[in-house]
């Protein structure tokens, strides 16, 4: 182990308390309403941290400083494109998700398409989430190696039953105040971090500006070459972030059942955009992170190995970091990795039971079941989601951040396709827009497979195929009545 006991003991008290925390919420509880949305009473600001808190994974705290050390502070230009995307869905799609009492994102597509295409599209929704999800989960293993230098597999088993048990009781409402917690932790954390890095640089900011210049453009954020297999150029950030963020915060689950849980549409606006100003601060807060990490390494050459980027926040934090300051910084990590997980296992488990009439005991020739049988079954399939989510959490899937938003980015094109044509394609029929949801999937996944395209461009070109081929098949097909 290469942790102190004193902060092995700092992670252990966090891990129960946030638990034991997050298991109280389940007072109260009385039907889906509350389980999926918290009863509709968390205020915008919680909600706004959530947003971030889910936003924010164990991948971009240990991705974006890597990304930042192996070259500069260029993935910044992504998080103006998910500014601007906000301000979009403020506009375009907020204002529908309040036009009825909806649980899913997909209730939407049934009101305008039918069940079948929700159905499609929860299909989509939850195999990219859990796969996703599986990839930010491992990333904890990176830390856990670095922090107790043994194997990735019993912890990573660990947080994962913790998570599945404080939202398996708590739901919707213990997945918000949970993120709010642990926001604050890891905010602190980084905050923490960063002076302590600048404190360990000699003249502080004013070292690493000139160390960062010296190594050639480590401070650049600006890239305006345009260029369709760089990933991080001004037009990528601000034309492939919007879309990105579009399909993120529109159209997956995850982030749709935070602005469904807010009082009013005025609530979800508020609570939108701003976790966007948040997440652009932190953003910028993480790549500064990983800029100092390299002016330090720079300057303390053998401090600690550079084979593995994403290593490289962890690797300075046990080594670097004074005891108890150490534990924290950790704990923030788990925090994010935890916060993640729980809001992705209520989404998983909210899409499964509201999206498919089967599994809520509404399909052919099954009777009605009742709230507290729904309620119950929701908390089975919150389970069933978790262990899945566990055991995908186990695989080795390479640079977790890029490899987390690549996995997203190849179906989400097909889902915010599907949307627009909803919005804007009048002529647009179920058959259209399942052909043209699974052709804008396909697409992507040859794209990813055989092309150079930067996987910042895919939500855009998956969009654009996904609504031209939709629009194309509805136009050569009879219209149809929802079912």
């Amino acid at each position: 182990m290469r942790i102190s006991p004193i902060d092995l003991g700092i992670l252990v008290l966090y891990l129960g308390g946030i638990t034991w925390f997050g298991t109280r919420f389940r007072r109260g509880q009385q039907n889906l309403r509350d389980y999926f949305l918290g009863g509709r009473t968390a205020p915008w600001w919680a909600l706004a941290v959530s947003i971030v808190a889910t936003e924010t994974s164990t991948l971009t705290i240990i991705g974006i400083p890597g990304i930042a050390f192996a070259t500069n502070l260029g993935f910044l230009q992504l998080a103006i494109g998910y500014v601007v995307a906000r301000v979009v869905l403020c506009v375009i799609v907020v204002p529908r998700y309040f036009q009825g009492e909806f649980y899913t994102a997909y209730q939407l597509l049934e009101n305008r398409f039918g069940s079948r295409t929700r159905s499609v599209a929860a299909a989509v929704f939850l195999a990219t989430r859990v796969a996703a999800e599986g990839v930010r989960i491992a990333a904890i293993g990176k830390v856990v190696s670095v922090a107790f230098g043994s194997s990735e597999r019993v912890s990573v088993c660990a947080i994962a039953a913790l998570t599945i048990f404080y939202t398996f009781e708590g739901g919707m409402k213990a997945v918000i105040w949970t993120d709010v917690v642990q926001f604050v932790l890891y905010m602190g954390g980084s905050i923490a971090a960063f002076f302590l890095v600048m404190h360990r640089i000699p003249e502080g900011w004013h070292g690493v500006t000139e160390a960062a210049a010296a190594a050639g453009g480590k401070l650049r954020i600006f890239d305006f070459s345009v260029s369709l297999t760089h990933s991080y150029t001004f037009w990528s950030g601000l034309l492939g972030g919007t879309f990105l963020t579009l399909a993120s915060h529109g159209t997956d689950q995850t982030m749709v059942q935070r602005l469904l849980a807010a009082r009013n549409e005025k609530d979800a606006k508020k609570a939108l955009l701003a976790s966007g100003v948040i997440v652009f601060v932190q953003f910028a807060l993480f790549l500064v992170i990983g800029v100092m990490l390299f002016v330090f390494w720079k300057l303390n050459p053998g401090v600690f190995a550079v084979d593995d980027a994403d290593k490289i926040f962890p690797e300075f934090i046990v080594t670097q970091m004074p005891v108890g300051l150490a534990g924290m910084v950790l704990a923030a990590i788990f925090a994010v990795a935890m916060s993640n997980a729980s809001g992705s296992l209520n989404s998983l488990a909210s899409s499964s039971m509201m999206d498919f009439k089967s599994w809520r005991g509404g399909g052919k020739g099954s009777s009605a079941l009742t709230e507290p049988e729904l309620l119950q079954r929701s908390r089975k399939m919150t389970l069933l989601w978790g262990v899945g989510l566990g055991a995908l959490g186990l695989v080795r899937w390479g640079p977790v951040l890029v490899a987390g938003l690549t996995i997203a980015s190849i179906t989400w094109g097909g889902l915010l396709g599907t949307f627009l044509l909803g919005f804007w394609n009048r002529r647009a029929n179920s058959t259209g827009a399942i052909v043209g949801m699974l052709a804008g999937i396909v697409a992507m996944i040859a794209v990813n497979r055989y092309t150079p395209l930067a996987w910042t461009w895919f939500v855009l070109a998956g969009t654009i195929i996904t609504f031209s081929v939709g629009s194309l098949v509805s136009a050569i097909t009879p219209r149809e009545s929802h079912s």
